[in-house]
């Protein structure tokens, strides 16, 4: 008797986790098809005008999904305009996180579709896929029926999102407080393949590194001296260099291959490879993706789909935002 007693028990914890599961999880790929059958085409013709425009746009609206769904999941919180509490004042994205206005004009086309019916949260997460195939990368089908947040975090910004000077075990452990693992460290880290980073972001590679006096050596040397030269001590912090040298608005695979040869510009780069965890960690993975860009296209947008996924509001939690910047009142 007990023991099927205790087998009943265990069928219904089954039901109930893939219950609990169904539920976590209610994005689908089709949410908007009676609702906004046009949005996907919407959001393609903006997200190309603006690349058109400025070729590293691409990079900032991708950059954008991710700095949204690290901190409070994805819900649109890092477009919230407000005090310096909120995530736009947070390190990571004071004068840094772009593309605001983009944003808005892909809502506004869309509210001129269908008002009132699609989430700033799933217009961040089209957006972002759109910037990556626009500028030679894979696709992938974005699953939706997100809603939009209340809260702006900038303290929590400041503790969940990966730093360029952080060492690989605290990156790693960045990921893993989201539900994402190792693979989605490597090839999310390849969404670096676009995009420019400002001196302020690595000049402390070029001259004392961790107060060794001396540069950080697994930095290639002529790569070194042109970045002495372009971000000289008391320079100008925010001027940009590419984040990708040799390959500056294509995502590809390149990347990876910079990694292999010290041209990494960020050090959270460069210890993808170089550092003493990622043998056994990260430096199998960089050194498959820098020779195989089908398993890098693959893993990145598995790894786009997971990050997608990160605590999104769903059925009447949160709201849809009629302006993206702000609150409904």
């Amino acid at each position: 008797m007990k023991r099927s007693n205790s087998f009943k028990g265990y069928s219904l914890l089954i039901i109930c986790f893939m219950h609990c599961v169904a539920v976590r999880s209610q994005l689908t790929t089709d949410f908007y098809s009676k609702t906004c059958p046009s949005l996907l085409s919407i959001v393609r013709r903006q997200v190309q005008s603006a690349v058109k425009t400025e070729m590293r746009m691409a990079a900032s609206l991708l950059r954008l999904h991710f700095h949204d769904c690290f901190v409070n999941g994805c819900d649109a919180s890092v477009l919230l305009d407000g005090d310096n509490t909120t995530e736009k004042f947070a390190l990571p994205n004071l004068n840094s996180a772009r593309g605001f206005e983009v944003v808005d004009a892909i809502k506004s086309a869309v509210e001129n579709a269908c008002s009132g019916v699609v989430s700033c949260a799933d217009i961040l997460a089209i957006a972002a896929r759109d910037s990556v195939v626009l500028s030679g990368g894979p696709t992938w089908r974005v699953l939706l029926g997100r809603r939009d947040g209340l809260i702006s975090n900038a303290t929590l910004a400041n503790a969940a999102l990966p730093s360029p000077f952080e060492a690989l075990d605290a990156i790693i452990q960045k990921f893993v407080n989201v539900g994402l693992n190792i693979t989605d460290v490597v090839s999310l880290s390849g969404g670096h393949t676009i995009g420019l980073a400002k001196c302020a972001t690595f000049s402390n590679r070029l001259l004392n590194f961790s107060g060794t006096g001396a540069p950080d050596t697994t930095m290639e040397a002529s790569m070194l001296s042109d970045l002495q030269s372009f971000c000289p001590v008391n320079g100008d912090g925010n001027k940009t260099t590419v984040l990708d040298r040799n390959s500056t608005d294509l995502f590809d695979n390149h990347y990876f291959q910079n990694l292999l040869n010290g041209k990494g510009l960020l050090g959270s780069d460069q210890i993808l490879h170089s550092s003493e965890l990622a043998t056994s960690t990260t430096k199998s993975l960089v050194e498959s993706y820098s020779s195989n860009s089908q398993l890098f296209f693959q893993d990145f947008a598995n790894s786009m789909i997971k990050m997608g996924n990160i605590s999104p509001l769903t059925g009447s939690n949160g709201q849809i935002r009629t302006n993206c910047r702000a609150v409904n009142s």
